[in-house]
C-alpha cells in the first residue's frame, strides 16, 4: 500500500527523533560518563525552563555546567479540539516526571514553549486579554511580551523568520531519556506535526572530538577540552542570569494583566547559527580572538578557555565606544553587556535584591552538526544538507522578546541609547559575526508549569 506523504514524514521525523546517526559518539567519544557538579540548590516549581544544573570550577572561574544531550523540535498543532489537546499533552508530560526526575540532567528536562502563531489562531480572544505587556516595548503603542522575530543588522536577507506554533526543549545528560520524551510527546500523542528536529551536545572536550569525526575543516584546530567549537567556555556562573531573573514579573518589564496567568513563564528565543570553525581559527590568532569573543585589550593568560565574566568584568555603553573609536572594533560581550546586564540594582518582585551588573538571559544554546537540522518538514525552505556542519542552536530565555532584541541588537553595535557604531553587516571588528551566518529564527512563550499544555485553551 502505498504512503501518504504526511505518514512518510512522520516516518522520517520519527527516525530524526530517535537520535540516531553521528550524535551516538557523544557518549563514546565524552567517555560515557555524566558530567560531575556541585549541586546550586532546587530550581522553582513554578518554572518549567529552569534546571538544577550545579557548577564545577574551571581555570579559577564558577561555570554551570549544561546536560550533555539536547534535542530541540519545533511542531504545528495538529489537534482539532485543544481543550482535549491540553489534557492529553498535560497527562503525557506528568507521565515524564512521574518517569524521570525533571529538575536535574540526570532525569528529563522538558520545556514547552508556544509560538505567536499558536497564540493568534488557537486562542486568539484569551491571548489579547491574557498575554503580559511589555512596559518597555510598549511606547508608541501597546505590544506583549512575545513578539515576532526579526532580522538583525548582521543576518543574511535569507534568514527565515520561522512561524512554528511550539516548540519543546529536551535535555538530559542520558540520551535514551531524550529520546523517550521525544517519543512520548511527538509519536506516542496525536497532537502535533513535527517541522523540525534539531540536536546537539554540550561538554568540555567534546567539540574537538564531534568535529574531527564529522570531519568538520578546522576541527583540528579546535583546544583539547574546549565547551564549545570556538574554544572558550560561554557557561561561567556569573554570565548567566540566576534563577527567576528571566521571569516576566521579576523585573518589572512586563503587566501581567488582570488574572497574572502568566507568571513564572518567561520569553524563549531560538536561532540556528553556521560557525566557519577554519576562519576561526586560521584568521584570528588568540589575542584576537580574545578581543573578538570578549572586549579589546583584556588581559587573559595564552590559550585560557574560561574567562571572568562577573560583574567587575562588566563593560559599559562608554568603554564600548571608547574602544570602537581607538580600535575600530568591538568585543561580544562587552557590546551585549550593555544591554543584558543591569545597569542598577533591582529589587525584584519577590524582595531579591539583584545587584548591578548581574546577568539577565539564561542561556540554554548547544553545540550542533545539523546542517541545519536534524530533519525538516520543509528541506528546501530550510536548505537542508546531508553533510554535518559547525554550528550552534541558541537557545535563550529573556523577561521579553524585546529584551533579546535589545541584547542582539548591542551585538551588532545598536546601543541602548540609541547609538549606532559604524560597523558593515559581518565586518571582522563586529564581534563574532564574521564567522557566523544565521538561518532561522523564532521567538516562544514559555508558560509557567502550571499552563505549560496548550496555554489558555482552558478559557
Amino acid at each position: 500500500m502505498k504512503l501518504t506523504r504526511r505518514e512518510v514524514l512522520a516516518g522520517a521525523a520519527a527516525a530524526a527523533l530517535g537520535g540516531a546517526g553521528i550524535y551516538e559518539l557523544v557518549d563514546r567519544l565524552g567517555g560515557g560518563e555524566a558530567p560531575m557538579r556541585k549541586s546550586v540548590g532546587r530550581m522553582g516549581a513554578a518554572e518549567q525552563h529552569a534546571l538544577e544544573l550545579g557548577v564545577v570550577e574551571h581555570e579559577g572561574v564558577e561555570v554551570v555546567v549544561p546536560p550533555l544531550h539536547h534535542r530541540l523540535v519545533t511542531a504545528r498543532v495538529a489537534a482539532e479540539d485543544p481543550r482535549a489537546a491540553q489534557r492529553d499533552l498535560e497527562t503525557a508530560l506528568r507521565g515524564l516526571e512521574e518517569q524521570f526526575d525533571p529538575t536535574t540532567p540526570a532525569g528529563l528536562g522538558v520545556t514547552v514553549a508556544w509560538g505567536l502563531p499558536y497564540f493568534e489562531r488557537v486562542v486568539p480572544h484569551q491571548a489579547h486579554v491574557h498575554l503580559p505587556v511589555d512596559r518597555r516595548a510598549s511606547v508608541e503603542r501597546r505590544k506583549h511580551v512575545l513578539l515576532d522575530a526579526i532580522r538583525f543588522p548582521s543576518d543574511p536577507e535569507e534568514t527565515v523568520l520561522e512561524r512554528n506554533d511550539v516548540a519543546v526543549l529536551l535535555r538530559s545528560d542520558i540520551p535514551a531519556h531524550v529520546s523517550a520524551g521525544a517519543k512520548e510527546l511527538f509519536q506516542d500523542l496525536d497532537v502535533f506535526s513535527i517541522t523540525s528536529v534539531r540536536t546537539g551536545f554540550v561538554g568540555g572536550g567534546l567539540p574537538k572530538r564531534m568535529a574531527t569525526a564529522a570531519g568538520i575543516r578546522g576541527a583540528e584546530l579546535i583546544p583539547d577540552g574546549a565547551q564549545l567549537f570556538l574554544g572558550f567556555t560561554s557557561t561561567q556562573k556569573a554570565a548567566l542570569g540566576p534563577r527567576r531573573i528571566a521571569n516576566f514579573e521579576t523585573l518589572g518589564y512586563a503587566d501581567l494583566g488582570p488574572h497574572s496567568y502568566f507568571r513564572g513563564g518567561t520569553n524563549m528565543h531560538v536561532s540556528h547559527l553556521f560557525e566557519d570553525v577554519e576562519a576561526w581559527y586560521l584568521n584570528f590568532d588568540f589575542r584576537e580572538r580574545v578581543d573578538t569573543a570578549f572586549t579589546p585589550g583584556l588581559d587573559v593568560e595564552d590559550n585560557a578557555q574560561t574567562v571572568p565574566q562577573g560583574p567587575p568584568d562588566v563593560a559599559h555603553e562608554a568603554q564600548v565606544k571608547r574602544t570602537f573609536r581607538d580600535t575600530g572594533r568591538i568585543g561580544h560581550s562587552g557590546a551585549i553587556q550593555t544591554s543584558s546586564r543591569l545597569q542598577r540594582d533591582v529589587i525584584g518582585d519577590d524582595g531579591t535584591l539583584y545587584k548591578r551588573g548581574t546577568a539577565i538571559p539564561q542561556r540554554a544554546d548547544f553545540d550542533t552538526l545539523d546542517n541545519p537540522f536534524s530533519w525538516s518538514s520543509d528541506p528546501v525552505r530550510d536548505a537542508m544538507q546531508a553533510v554535518p556542519a559547525a554550528g550552534v542552536h541558541f537557545v535563550v530565555f529573556n523577561p521579553t522578546s524585546d529584551d533579546f532584541h535589545r541584547n542582539r541588537l548591542a551585538m551588532d553595535g545598536v546601543l541602548p541609547d540609541g547609538t549606532r557604531l559604524p560597523l558593515p553587516a559581518r565586518a571582522r571588528g563586529q564581534g563574532f559575526n564574521s564567522v557566523l551566518r544565521t538561518t532561522h529564527r523564532q521567538n516562544f512563550l514559555v508558560p509557567p508549569r502550571a499552563h505549560r499544555a496548550f496555554p489558555l485553551a482552558e478559557l
